[in-house]
């Protein structure tokens, strides 16, 4: 089953097999994040980033699964400050995990659970809500990057091509 939604004012990359949905109010830092994603990417800090969308991007539930595509007249173009709208390759599709609020006012610096997921068209989906003038890529990166710390971690356990948490959980007492 298929449930489409219009476009919705947010930009969005896919990093390895899964979406980062950027949303915020104009101005927020979208396209900045977006672009600061693809250039970890490029830089080795994430697997493979490209861009799905900046600006406006269509919504869809299928099969309990929020996907995340490019508007078609926007597709392969994202804003550049101080350069204006430049191409670059893109992603058709891609289904979301992260959503990553800019100036969100719910913003923590140990956010409690509730604040960690939210529900878009139904769809269970884990959130990093990123406070007004605070830089998200390193918050996104972690996210990405690393395990939750209340649990037992070890070395690679949940590291994708070697990206990951490698400290000890311990390191107070090590």
């Amino acid at each position: 089953m298929m449930t489409q939604v219009a476009s919705v004012h947010a930009s969005a990359v896919r990093v390895g097999d899964r979406a980062v949905l950027i949303r915020g109010p104009s101005g927020a830092g979208k396209s900045r994040l977006a672009f600061d994603l693809i250039l970890a990417g490029r830089a080795g800090q994430l697997p493979a980033v490209s861009l799905v969308g900046d600006d406006r991007v269509h919504l869809d539930t299928v099969d309990g699964q929020l996907w995340v595509r490019p508007v078609p007249e926007l597709a392969g173009l994202i804003e550049i400050r101080g350069l204006g709208i430049r191409r670059c390759d893109f992603a058709s599709e891609a289904v979301v995990g992260l959503i990553a609020d800019l100036a969100a006012s719910d913003a923590a610096r140990m956010p409690p659970p509730e604040a960690l997921a939210v529900s878009l068209n139904g769809v269970s989906i884990p959130r990093i809500p990123v406070g007004e003038g605070y830089d998200p890529l390193p918050l996104i990166v972690a996210a990405l990057t690393t395990t939750d710390g209340t649990g037992p971690v070890q070395p690679l356990d949940d590291c994708s091509q070697g990206i990951g948490n490698h400290i000890s959980p311990n390191i107070a007492t090590d």
